[in-house]
Protein backbone atom coordinates (compact mmCIF):
# COMPACT_ATOMS: atom_id res chain seq x y z
CA UNK A 1 0.00 0.00 0.00
CA UNK A 2 1.41 3.70 -1.19
CA UNK A 3 1.03 5.87 2.12
CA UNK A 4 2.25 8.99 0.01
CA UNK A 5 -1.24 9.40 -1.20
CA UNK A 6 -2.27 13.04 -2.17
CA UNK A 7 -4.51 14.99 0.07
CA UNK A 8 -7.24 14.98 -2.20
CA UNK A 9 -8.05 11.62 -1.25
CA UNK A 10 -7.06 7.95 -1.35
CA UNK A 11 -7.65 6.00 -4.75
CA UNK A 12 -11.34 4.13 -4.97
CA UNK A 13 -9.84 0.69 -5.09
CA UNK A 14 -7.47 0.96 -2.05
CA UNK A 15 -8.93 -1.70 0.13
CA UNK A 16 -9.87 -0.70 3.55
CA UNK A 17 -8.65 -3.40 5.40
CA UNK A 18 -5.21 -2.69 4.28
CA UNK A 19 -5.59 0.87 5.61
CA UNK A 20 -6.27 -1.48 8.98
CA UNK A 21 -3.77 -3.67 8.36
CA UNK A 22 -0.12 -1.50 7.87
CA UNK A 23 0.11 -0.15 11.79
CA UNK A 24 0.10 3.50 11.09
CA UNK A 25 -1.33 4.49 14.47
CA UNK A 26 1.05 7.79 15.19
CA UNK A 27 0.47 9.66 12.33
CA UNK A 28 2.59 13.10 11.41
CA UNK A 29 0.78 16.21 9.87
CA UNK A 30 1.55 15.37 6.23
CA UNK A 31 0.46 11.64 6.70
CA UNK A 32 -3.24 12.35 8.21
CA UNK A 33 -6.37 13.28 5.51
CA UNK A 34 -7.35 16.61 7.40
CA UNK A 35 -9.66 19.24 6.28
CA UNK A 36 -8.20 22.86 6.62
CA UNK A 37 -9.99 23.71 10.07
CA UNK A 38 -8.77 20.14 11.56
CA UNK A 39 -5.50 20.76 10.28
CA UNK A 40 -4.98 23.90 11.80
CA UNK A 41 -6.47 22.72 15.10
CA UNK A 42 -3.61 20.15 14.73
CA UNK A 43 -1.24 22.02 14.28
CA UNK A 44 -1.73 24.52 17.08
CA UNK A 45 -2.51 21.21 19.67
CA UNK A 46 1.01 19.85 18.56
CA UNK A 47 2.92 22.87 18.42
CA UNK A 48 1.69 24.00 22.02
CA UNK A 49 2.56 20.48 23.96
CA UNK A 50 6.08 20.59 22.27
CA UNK A 51 6.78 23.75 24.41
CA UNK A 52 4.58 23.21 27.14
CA UNK A 53 5.53 19.72 27.93
CA UNK A 54 9.27 20.89 28.92
CA UNK A 55 7.95 24.17 30.40
CA UNK A 56 5.48 22.81 32.90
CA UNK A 57 8.47 20.07 33.73
CA UNK A 58 11.08 22.75 34.72
CA UNK A 59 8.96 24.89 36.26
CA UNK A 60 7.38 21.96 38.90
CA UNK A 61 11.09 20.92 39.08
CA UNK A 62 12.45 24.37 40.03
CA UNK A 63 9.29 24.61 42.57
CA UNK A 64 10.12 24.33 46.46
CA UNK A 65 7.60 21.28 47.59
CA UNK A 66 7.10 18.50 50.33
CA UNK A 67 7.67 16.00 48.46
CA UNK A 68 10.69 13.42 48.71
CA UNK A 69 13.46 14.37 45.96
CA UNK A 70 12.53 11.30 43.66
CA UNK A 71 8.73 12.37 44.40
CA UNK A 72 9.86 15.48 43.10
CA UNK A 73 11.56 14.75 40.33
CA UNK A 74 8.86 11.99 39.36
CA UNK A 75 5.72 14.03 39.33
CA UNK A 76 7.14 16.97 37.44
CA UNK A 77 8.43 14.33 34.69
CA UNK A 78 5.28 12.60 34.92
CA UNK A 79 3.46 16.43 33.87
CA UNK A 80 5.71 16.99 31.10
CA UNK A 81 4.85 13.47 29.95
CA UNK A 82 0.88 13.82 30.08
CA UNK A 83 1.18 16.64 28.26
CA UNK A 84 3.49 14.65 25.30
CA UNK A 85 1.03 11.85 25.76
CA UNK A 86 -2.52 14.48 25.55
CA UNK A 87 -0.64 16.91 22.52
CA UNK A 88 1.19 14.61 20.49
CA UNK A 89 4.24 16.81 19.45
CA UNK A 90 5.61 13.97 19.23
CA UNK A 91 4.26 10.29 18.47
CA UNK A 92 2.06 9.15 21.97
CA UNK A 93 5.10 6.44 22.24
CA UNK A 94 7.93 8.75 21.84
CA UNK A 95 6.49 11.02 24.66
CA UNK A 96 6.86 7.81 26.85
CA UNK A 97 10.09 7.30 26.28
CA UNK A 98 11.30 10.53 26.70
CA UNK A 99 9.77 10.34 29.77
CA UNK A 100 11.51 7.10 30.68
CA UNK A 101 14.70 8.75 29.96
CA UNK A 102 14.00 11.77 31.60
CA UNK A 103 13.63 9.66 34.81
CA UNK A 104 16.62 7.88 34.65
CA UNK A 105 18.63 10.99 33.99
CA UNK A 106 17.13 12.85 36.82
CA UNK A 107 17.60 9.60 38.72
CA UNK A 108 14.77 8.68 40.34
CA UNK A 109 15.54 5.32 40.30
CA UNK A 110 18.67 3.26 38.58
CA UNK A 111 18.31 2.60 34.63
CA UNK A 112 17.68 -1.59 35.80
CA UNK A 113 14.98 -0.75 38.29
CA UNK A 114 13.29 1.70 35.75
CA UNK A 115 12.98 -0.63 32.83
CA UNK A 116 11.83 -3.76 35.27
CA UNK A 117 8.31 -3.87 34.46
CA UNK A 118 8.70 -3.36 30.54
CA UNK A 119 9.32 -7.02 30.54
CA UNK A 120 5.51 -7.34 32.30
CA UNK A 121 3.17 -9.95 30.82
CA UNK A 122 0.96 -7.58 29.60
CA UNK A 123 3.50 -6.34 26.95
CA UNK A 124 3.17 -10.28 25.73
CA UNK A 125 -0.39 -10.58 25.42
CA UNK A 126 -0.27 -7.56 23.37
CA UNK A 127 2.93 -8.85 21.43
CA UNK A 128 0.66 -11.99 21.46
CA UNK A 129 -2.86 -10.71 20.39
CA UNK A 130 -1.19 -8.23 17.87
CA UNK A 131 -0.09 -11.16 16.01
CA UNK A 132 -3.50 -13.14 16.33
CA UNK A 133 -5.18 -10.36 15.00
CA UNK A 134 -3.00 -9.55 12.19
CA UNK A 135 -3.46 -13.41 10.72
CA UNK A 136 -7.20 -12.83 11.12
CA UNK A 137 -7.16 -9.53 9.07
CA UNK A 138 -4.77 -11.00 6.80
CA UNK A 139 -6.53 -14.33 5.82
CA UNK A 140 -10.03 -12.47 6.06
CA UNK A 141 -10.82 -14.55 9.31
CA UNK A 142 -12.26 -11.45 10.88
CA UNK A 143 -14.21 -9.97 7.28
CA UNK A 144 -15.85 -13.57 7.61
CA UNK A 145 -16.88 -12.59 11.45
CA UNK A 146 -17.97 -9.48 10.67
CA UNK A 147 -20.34 -10.61 7.92
CA UNK A 148 -21.54 -13.42 10.58
CA UNK A 149 -22.61 -10.67 13.09
CA UNK A 150 -24.02 -8.21 10.33
CA UNK A 151 -26.37 -11.46 8.64
CA UNK A 152 -27.68 -11.67 12.33
CA UNK A 153 -31.88 -10.90 11.80
CA UNK A 154 -32.04 -7.10 11.98
CA UNK A 155 -28.77 -6.29 13.28
CA UNK A 156 -27.13 -5.17 10.30
CA UNK A 157 -29.66 -2.64 9.39
CA UNK A 158 -28.79 -0.12 12.15
CA UNK A 159 -25.14 0.98 12.91
CA UNK A 160 -26.72 2.00 16.42
CA UNK A 161 -27.70 -1.65 16.45
CA UNK A 162 -24.50 -3.21 15.39
CA UNK A 163 -22.46 -0.89 17.92
CA UNK A 164 -24.90 -1.76 20.92
CA UNK A 165 -24.85 -6.03 20.04
CA UNK A 166 -21.28 -5.76 20.14
CA UNK A 167 -20.68 -3.63 23.04
CA UNK A 168 -23.29 -6.35 24.57
CA UNK A 169 -21.19 -9.36 23.68
CA UNK A 170 -17.67 -7.24 25.25
CA UNK A 171 -19.74 -7.02 28.34
CA UNK A 172 -20.47 -10.49 29.22
CA UNK A 173 -17.25 -12.00 27.94
CA UNK A 174 -15.21 -9.63 29.93
CA UNK A 175 -17.08 -10.84 32.96
CA UNK A 176 -15.08 -14.13 32.96
CA UNK A 177 -12.32 -13.34 30.70
CA UNK A 178 -10.02 -10.51 31.61
CA UNK A 179 -10.58 -7.09 29.79
CA UNK A 180 -7.83 -7.22 27.99
CA UNK A 181 -7.97 -10.91 26.72
CA UNK A 182 -11.90 -9.91 26.09
CA UNK A 183 -10.40 -7.09 23.44
CA UNK A 184 -7.78 -9.21 21.83
CA UNK A 185 -10.17 -11.77 20.92
CA UNK A 186 -12.62 -8.73 19.68
CA UNK A 187 -10.56 -7.01 17.88
CA UNK A 188 -10.23 -8.39 14.67
CA UNK A 189 -13.87 -8.69 14.35
CA UNK A 190 -14.07 -5.01 15.34
CA UNK A 191 -12.23 -3.83 12.77
CA UNK A 192 -13.90 -6.60 10.37
CA UNK A 193 -17.11 -4.47 10.91
CA UNK A 194 -15.55 -1.12 10.43
CA UNK A 195 -14.09 -2.19 7.36
CA UNK A 196 -17.40 -2.99 5.94
CA UNK A 197 -19.45 0.17 7.60
CA UNK A 198 -16.53 2.14 5.78
CA UNK A 199 -16.73 0.45 2.68
CA UNK A 200 -20.18 1.55 2.40
CA UNK A 201 -19.72 5.03 3.33
CA UNK A 202 -17.37 5.71 0.88
CA UNK A 203 -19.38 4.30 -2.04
CA UNK A 204 -21.98 7.24 -0.80
CA UNK A 205 -18.76 9.77 -1.15
CA UNK A 206 -18.93 11.58 -4.47
CA UNK A 207 -15.90 10.51 -7.07
CA UNK A 208 -12.65 11.84 -5.45
CA UNK A 209 -14.18 13.24 -2.51
CA UNK A 210 -11.21 12.75 0.53
CA UNK A 211 -11.86 9.70 3.08
CA UNK A 212 -9.62 8.18 5.40
CA UNK A 213 -11.47 4.63 6.61
CA UNK A 214 -9.14 5.61 9.98
CA UNK A 215 -10.99 8.79 10.95
CA UNK A 216 -14.53 7.36 10.92
CA UNK A 217 -17.01 8.46 13.64
CA UNK A 218 -18.62 5.15 13.42
CA UNK A 219 -15.21 3.78 13.68
CA UNK A 220 -14.43 5.76 17.10
CA UNK A 221 -17.95 4.31 18.46
CA UNK A 222 -17.52 0.77 17.46
CA UNK A 223 -13.33 0.96 18.98
CA UNK A 224 -14.53 2.79 22.14
CA UNK A 225 -17.33 0.60 22.54
CA UNK A 226 -15.06 -2.28 22.57
CA UNK A 227 -12.52 -0.83 24.81
CA UNK A 228 -15.25 0.54 27.56
CA UNK A 229 -17.72 -2.37 27.39
CA UNK A 230 -15.13 -4.57 28.10
CA UNK A 231 -13.73 -2.18 31.36
CA UNK A 232 -17.80 -2.25 32.12
CA UNK A 233 -18.07 -5.85 32.38
CA UNK A 234 -14.67 -6.95 33.74
CA UNK A 235 -16.58 -5.64 37.27
CA UNK A 236 -19.44 -8.24 36.92
CA UNK A 237 -17.62 -11.18 38.68
CA UNK A 238 -14.34 -11.15 41.08
CA UNK A 239 -12.73 -13.12 38.49
CA UNK A 240 -13.32 -10.12 35.55
CA UNK A 241 -10.66 -7.61 36.57
CA UNK A 242 -7.76 -7.83 38.37
CA UNK A 243 -8.64 -4.70 40.62
CA UNK A 244 -11.48 -7.04 41.46
CA UNK A 245 -9.56 -9.59 43.11
CA UNK A 246 -6.82 -6.93 44.73
CA UNK A 247 -9.52 -4.45 45.85
CA UNK A 248 -11.73 -7.97 47.56
CA UNK A 249 -8.42 -9.08 49.18
CA UNK A 250 -7.70 -6.10 50.99
CA UNK A 251 -11.11 -5.95 52.15
CA UNK A 252 -11.23 -9.22 53.78
CA UNK A 253 -7.67 -8.87 55.55
CA UNK A 254 -8.76 -5.43 57.02
CA UNK A 255 -12.29 -5.84 57.46
CA UNK A 256 -12.73 -10.15 58.06
CA UNK A 257 -15.53 -9.53 55.59
CA UNK A 258 -15.56 -12.39 52.68
CA UNK A 259 -17.11 -11.19 49.33
CA UNK A 260 -18.57 -14.38 47.60
CA UNK A 261 -18.67 -14.98 43.88
CA UNK A 262 -22.58 -14.23 43.86
CA UNK A 263 -22.36 -11.47 46.45
CA UNK A 264 -20.02 -9.68 43.80
CA UNK A 265 -22.21 -10.12 41.60
CA UNK A 266 -25.28 -9.13 43.08
CA UNK A 267 -23.71 -5.85 44.21
CA UNK A 268 -22.04 -5.32 40.81
CA UNK A 269 -24.45 -6.53 38.18
CA UNK A 270 -27.31 -2.64 38.66
CA UNK A 271 -23.81 -0.92 38.22
CA UNK A 272 -22.70 -2.81 34.98
CA UNK A 273 -26.35 -2.27 33.81
CA UNK A 274 -27.30 1.02 34.46
CA UNK A 275 -23.16 2.33 33.16
CA UNK A 276 -24.33 0.14 29.93
CA UNK A 277 -26.94 1.85 29.26
CA UNK A 278 -25.20 5.32 29.92
CA UNK A 279 -22.21 4.10 27.38
CA UNK A 280 -24.02 2.94 24.67
CA UNK A 281 -26.55 6.12 24.84
CA UNK A 282 -23.95 9.07 25.65
CA UNK A 283 -20.81 7.25 23.10
CA UNK A 284 -23.46 7.24 20.06
CA UNK A 285 -24.67 10.80 20.64
CA UNK A 286 -20.55 12.01 20.81
CA UNK A 287 -19.85 10.04 17.94
CA UNK A 288 -22.94 9.75 15.63
CA UNK A 289 -22.46 7.18 13.16
CA UNK A 290 -21.88 9.00 9.57
CA UNK A 291 -24.77 6.11 8.63
CA UNK A 292 -27.73 5.67 10.61
CA UNK A 293 -29.48 3.02 8.24
CA UNK A 294 -27.10 0.86 6.91
CA UNK A 295 -29.85 0.51 3.46
CA UNK A 296 -28.63 -2.70 1.28
CA UNK A 297 -26.32 -4.00 3.66
CA UNK A 298 -28.17 -7.20 4.03
CA UNK A 299 -28.12 -7.49 0.37
CA UNK A 300 -24.57 -6.53 0.16
CA UNK A 301 -23.76 -9.19 3.34
CA UNK A 302 -25.18 -11.86 1.38
CA UNK A 303 -23.39 -11.13 -1.99
CA UNK A 304 -20.65 -10.72 -0.03
CA UNK A 305 -20.78 -13.95 2.35
CA UNK A 306 -21.21 -15.87 -0.96
CA UNK A 307 -18.09 -14.89 -2.31
CA UNK A 308 -15.73 -15.83 0.80
CA UNK A 309 -16.63 -19.48 -0.03
CA UNK A 310 -15.41 -22.30 1.79
CA UNK A 311 -12.75 -21.88 4.56
CA UNK A 312 -9.03 -21.60 3.30
CA UNK A 313 -6.26 -23.92 4.77
CA UNK A 314 -4.84 -20.02 5.90
CA UNK A 315 -8.07 -19.32 8.06
CA UNK A 316 -8.27 -22.69 9.47
CA UNK A 317 -5.10 -22.61 11.02
CA UNK A 318 -5.92 -19.35 12.27
CA UNK A 319 -8.84 -20.50 13.66
CA UNK A 320 -6.87 -23.18 15.28
CA UNK A 321 -4.61 -21.01 16.51
CA UNK A 322 -7.18 -18.44 18.00
CA UNK A 323 -9.62 -21.22 19.10
CA UNK A 324 -6.50 -22.81 21.31
CA UNK A 325 -5.51 -19.06 22.75
CA UNK A 326 -9.45 -18.61 23.66
CA UNK A 327 -9.76 -22.08 25.45
CA UNK A 328 -6.14 -21.59 27.61
CA UNK A 329 -7.07 -17.74 28.78
CA UNK A 330 -10.40 -18.88 29.73
CA UNK A 331 -9.09 -21.85 31.59
CA UNK A 332 -8.35 -20.14 34.71
CA UNK A 333 -11.96 -18.23 34.89
CA UNK A 334 -13.69 -22.08 35.23
CA UNK A 335 -11.68 -23.32 37.49
CA UNK A 336 -12.25 -20.54 39.88
CA UNK A 337 -15.91 -21.12 39.18
CA UNK A 338 -15.54 -24.42 39.82
CA UNK A 339 -12.68 -24.79 42.60
CA UNK A 340 -13.05 -21.28 43.87
CA UNK A 341 -9.98 -18.53 43.17
CA UNK A 342 -8.86 -19.50 46.98
CA UNK A 343 -7.94 -22.70 45.50
CA UNK A 344 -4.59 -24.77 44.49
CA UNK A 345 -6.26 -25.84 41.38
CA UNK A 346 -6.74 -22.01 40.58
CA UNK A 347 -3.33 -20.87 41.80
CA UNK A 348 -2.18 -23.81 39.75
CA UNK A 349 -3.74 -23.16 36.52
CA UNK A 350 -3.86 -19.27 36.95
CA UNK A 351 0.11 -19.22 37.28
CA UNK A 352 1.05 -21.62 34.41
CA UNK A 353 -1.53 -20.33 31.76
CA UNK A 354 -0.57 -16.38 32.33
CA UNK A 355 -2.42 -14.51 29.54
CA UNK A 356 1.12 -13.06 28.26
CA UNK A 357 2.83 -16.79 27.92
CA UNK A 358 -0.99 -17.86 26.33
CA UNK A 359 -0.87 -15.37 23.88
CA UNK A 360 2.86 -15.56 22.79
CA UNK A 361 1.96 -18.79 22.52
CA UNK A 362 -0.81 -18.70 20.46
CA UNK A 363 1.05 -16.39 18.15
CA UNK A 364 3.92 -19.05 17.68
CA UNK A 365 0.93 -21.65 16.53
CA UNK A 366 0.64 -19.56 12.82
CA UNK A 367 4.13 -20.27 12.49
CA UNK A 368 3.49 -24.10 12.96
CA UNK A 369 0.66 -24.93 11.27
CA UNK A 370 1.60 -25.04 7.57
CA UNK A 371 -0.45 -23.71 4.58
CA UNK A 372 1.60 -26.24 1.99
CA UNK A 373 3.69 -28.69 4.17
CA UNK A 374 5.75 -29.34 0.63
CA UNK A 375 6.62 -26.01 -0.03
CA UNK A 376 7.25 -25.42 3.70
CA UNK A 377 4.98 -22.57 4.15
CA UNK A 378 3.26 -21.79 7.46
CA UNK A 379 -0.04 -19.29 8.02
CA UNK A 380 2.31 -16.77 9.05
CA UNK A 381 5.51 -15.26 7.96
CA UNK A 382 7.74 -12.72 10.17
CA UNK A 383 7.60 -10.16 7.92
CA UNK A 384 3.72 -10.17 7.89
CA UNK A 385 3.67 -10.59 11.56
CA UNK A 386 6.60 -7.64 12.30
CA UNK A 387 3.73 -5.20 10.72
CA UNK A 388 1.99 -5.24 13.93
CA UNK A 389 1.64 -1.95 15.75
CA UNK A 390 4.87 -1.90 18.02
CA UNK A 391 4.34 1.89 18.50
CA UNK A 392 1.39 0.39 21.09
CA UNK A 393 3.36 -1.89 22.47
CA UNK A 394 6.24 0.11 23.99
CA UNK A 395 3.28 2.61 24.50
CA UNK A 396 2.06 0.81 27.65
CA UNK A 397 4.96 -0.27 28.52
CA UNK A 398 6.20 2.61 29.38
CA UNK A 399 2.65 3.73 31.27
CA UNK A 400 3.43 0.42 33.14
CA UNK A 401 6.86 1.35 34.14
CA UNK A 402 5.56 5.29 35.22
CA UNK A 403 2.46 2.54 37.38
CA UNK A 404 5.28 1.19 38.91
CA UNK A 405 7.46 4.55 39.76
CA UNK A 406 4.18 5.83 41.04
CA UNK A 407 4.27 3.08 43.50
CA UNK A 408 7.36 2.25 44.47
CA UNK A 409 8.26 6.03 45.22
CA UNK A 410 5.26 6.29 47.21
CA UNK A 411 4.29 9.56 44.54
CA UNK A 412 0.79 8.09 44.67
CA UNK A 413 0.17 7.21 48.24
CA UNK A 414 1.72 10.84 49.20
CA UNK A 415 0.01 12.98 47.11
CA UNK A 416 -3.69 10.58 48.08
CA UNK A 417 -2.69 10.91 51.98
CA UNK A 418 -2.18 14.76 51.82
CA UNK A 419 -5.28 15.57 49.64
CA UNK A 420 -6.86 13.37 52.10
CA UNK A 421 -5.99 15.49 55.38
CA UNK A 422 -6.22 18.93 53.00
CA UNK A 423 -9.54 18.15 52.29
CA UNK A 424 -10.13 17.40 55.94
CA UNK A 425 -12.08 14.26 55.20
CA UNK A 426 -14.42 12.77 58.37
CA UNK A 427 -17.65 11.10 57.01
CA UNK A 428 -17.86 8.33 55.52
CA UNK A 429 -19.80 9.95 52.09
CA UNK A 430 -17.18 11.77 52.06
CA UNK A 431 -14.53 9.61 52.12
CA UNK A 432 -16.70 7.13 49.48
CA UNK A 433 -16.36 10.58 47.11
CA UNK A 434 -12.74 10.80 47.80
CA UNK A 435 -12.10 7.25 46.89
CA UNK A 436 -13.68 7.19 43.21
CA UNK A 437 -12.38 10.43 42.20
CA UNK A 438 -8.67 9.18 42.91
CA UNK A 439 -8.80 6.50 41.86
CA UNK A 440 -10.46 7.34 38.30
CA UNK A 441 -7.58 9.90 38.55
CA UNK A 442 -4.53 7.50 39.13
CA UNK A 443 -5.82 4.97 36.79
CA UNK A 444 -5.88 7.65 34.06
CA UNK A 445 -1.76 7.67 34.27
CA UNK A 446 -1.47 4.49 35.28
CA UNK A 447 -2.98 1.18 34.72
CA UNK A 448 -6.40 0.02 36.49
CA UNK A 449 -4.33 -2.82 38.25
CA UNK A 450 -1.80 -0.15 40.01
CA UNK A 451 -4.52 2.17 40.64
CA UNK A 452 -6.26 -0.08 42.43
CA UNK A 453 -2.79 -1.58 44.24
CA UNK A 454 -2.23 2.07 45.61
CA UNK A 455 -5.54 3.97 45.92
CA UNK A 456 -7.28 0.66 47.88
CA UNK A 457 -4.06 1.00 50.82
CA UNK A 458 -4.66 4.72 51.16
CA UNK A 459 -8.67 4.70 51.17
CA UNK A 460 -8.99 1.96 54.03
CA UNK A 461 -6.65 3.71 56.77
CA UNK A 462 -8.04 7.08 55.82
CA UNK A 463 -11.60 5.54 56.52
CA UNK A 464 -10.31 4.07 59.71
CA UNK A 465 -8.67 6.82 61.15
CA UNK A 466 -12.71 8.80 60.84
CA UNK A 467 -13.88 5.81 62.25
CA UNK A 468 -15.81 4.66 59.30
CA UNK A 469 -16.49 1.41 57.71
CA UNK A 470 -13.44 1.01 55.03
CA UNK A 471 -15.80 -1.59 53.42
CA UNK A 472 -17.87 0.84 51.08
CA UNK A 473 -15.08 3.52 50.31
CA UNK A 474 -12.10 0.37 49.26
CA UNK A 475 -15.11 -1.54 47.30
CA UNK A 476 -15.77 1.98 45.64
CA UNK A 477 -12.16 2.86 44.87
CA UNK A 478 -11.99 -0.83 43.37
CA UNK A 479 -14.37 -0.11 41.18
CA UNK A 480 -13.77 3.43 40.71
CA UNK A 481 -10.03 1.84 39.50
CA UNK A 482 -11.43 0.04 36.21
CA UNK A 483 -13.08 3.33 35.23
CA UNK A 484 -10.27 5.12 33.59
CA UNK A 485 -11.09 5.85 30.10
CA UNK A 486 -9.72 8.98 28.74
CA UNK A 487 -6.15 7.95 28.18
CA UNK A 488 -4.43 4.80 25.91
CA UNK A 489 -2.16 4.04 29.58
CA UNK A 490 -5.11 4.39 31.34
CA UNK A 491 -5.98 0.43 30.67
CA UNK A 492 -4.81 -2.21 28.71
CA UNK A 493 -8.04 -2.37 26.28
CA UNK A 494 -7.36 1.36 25.72
CA UNK A 495 -3.99 0.74 24.12
CA UNK A 496 -5.30 -2.13 21.93
CA UNK A 497 -8.33 -0.18 20.63
CA UNK A 498 -5.78 2.80 19.68
CA UNK A 499 -3.64 0.66 18.62
CA UNK A 500 -6.71 -0.30 15.61
CA UNK A 501 -5.47 3.69 14.39
CA UNK A 502 -8.94 4.21 14.27
CA UNK A 503 -9.45 6.14 17.41
CA UNK A 504 -8.27 9.75 17.28
CA UNK A 505 -6.91 10.62 20.84
CA UNK A 506 -8.75 13.88 20.90
CA UNK A 507 -11.85 11.80 20.28
CA UNK A 508 -10.97 9.09 23.52
CA UNK A 509 -10.44 12.26 25.75
CA UNK A 510 -13.69 13.91 25.29
CA UNK A 511 -15.47 10.79 25.16
CA UNK A 512 -13.37 9.10 28.40
CA UNK A 513 -13.36 12.49 30.40
CA UNK A 514 -17.69 12.01 30.04
CA UNK A 515 -17.27 8.56 31.12
CA UNK A 516 -14.87 9.05 33.91
CA UNK A 517 -17.74 12.15 35.46
CA UNK A 518 -20.81 9.10 34.31
CA UNK A 519 -18.41 6.20 36.16
CA UNK A 520 -18.02 8.10 39.42
CA UNK A 521 -21.80 9.27 39.27
CA UNK A 522 -22.90 5.53 39.06
CA UNK A 523 -20.71 3.94 41.08
CA UNK A 524 -20.85 6.35 44.15
CA UNK A 525 -24.86 6.56 43.81
CA UNK A 526 -25.68 3.00 43.22
CA UNK A 527 -22.75 0.73 44.85
CA UNK A 528 -23.58 2.05 48.20
CA UNK A 529 -27.41 0.90 47.98
CA UNK A 530 -26.49 -2.69 46.84
CA UNK A 531 -23.73 -2.93 49.39
CA UNK A 532 -26.76 -2.04 52.06
CA UNK A 533 -29.26 -4.58 50.42
CA UNK A 534 -26.38 -7.56 50.74
CA UNK A 535 -26.15 -6.71 54.26
CA UNK A 536 -22.14 -5.44 53.85
CA UNK A 537 -21.23 -2.36 55.71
Amino acid sequence: MDHADKPGGKPAEQSVTSVLLSGSTYKSLGEQVLSPAEERFERARRTTGLFLAPALTILFLLLPTQLEPAQHKLAAVLLGVIVLWVCEPVPIPVGGLIGVAAVVVLGVMPPDDVLEPFGSSTVFTFIGAFILAQAMLRHGVARRFAFTILSLPGVGKSAWRVITAFGVITCLLSAVVSNTATVAMLLPTAVGILAVIAELVRKQLPEGAPFDPLRLRVGVALMLMLAYGASVGGLLTPIGSPPNLIGRGLIEEVTGQRISFLQWMAMAAPVCLVMFAVLAVALLLLNRPEITKLTGVEEYVAEERAKLGSLSRAEKNTLIAFAITVVLWVTPGFVALIAGNDSAAYDAVSDRLDEGIVAVLGASLLFLLPTDWSQRRFTLTWTEASRIDWGTVVLFGTGIIFGSLLADTELAKTIGEGTAGALGLSSGVAITVFAIVLAVLVSETTSNTAAASVVVPIVIPVALAAGTNPFVPALAATFAASFGFMLPVSTPQNAVVYGSGAVPITKMIRSGAVFDVAGALVIGLVLPLMVAAIGFG
